[in-house]
């Protein structure tokens, strides 16, 4: 443990360095078209073949909404308009942060990118819950649900 501080950490005695080590940021969006919402099935591991939204990791330099921006055109060659942050969701378990944003699309247009097999919008009745590839996409995709029957104007906070 370093001096003064609370936890372990990699700590070099010789020159006095921290080496931290910071959860990964992962930046997303749930994307409507409508009343209906866009997922990618998956191309690549982990969960080859489930669907998700459009997210992965945020690159240095960039913010959380250019990395859900870019995210987006290259896993589902979309380009919304981000209208608000949806979800912060924690999983410290394997030390990582999701911000999902909401936004849409002024027209239909989409398709797979290298990340992606195909690229669906979907209506609420038939989204395919029990192929979802995470639950930090089943999180977000209730709580956009959640808000459009009741409206609540704030950003959701999940923890798996």
């Amino acid at each position: 443990m370093p001096p003064g501080d609370n936890r372990e950490r990699f700590f070099c005695r010789k020159c006095d360095t921290i080496h931290y080590q910071n959860p990964r940021i992962i930046a997303g969006c749930v994307v409507t078209y409508n009343d209906q919402l866009l997922l990618c099935r998956r191309a690549i591991e982990p969960r080859h073949g489930y669907w998700t939204i459009p997210a992965g990791f945020m690159e240095l330099g960039e913010t959380a909404e250019a990395g859900a921006l870019r995210e987006t055109i290259e896993e589902a060659n979309a380009k919304p308009d981000l209208e608000r942050l949806h979800v912060v969701y924690s999983l410290p378990h394997i030390s990582q942060v999701y911000l999902i944003y909401e936004g849409t699309l002024q027209k239909p247009a989409f398709g797979p990118g290298v990340e992606s097999l195909e690229v669906e919008l979907f209506s609420p009745d038939d989204i395919p819950w029990a192929d979802l590839a995470f639950s930090s996409v089943r999180f977000a995709l209730e709580k956009h649900l959640e808000r459009r029957s009741d409206g609540y104007g704030g950003t959701y906070i999940g923890t798996y």
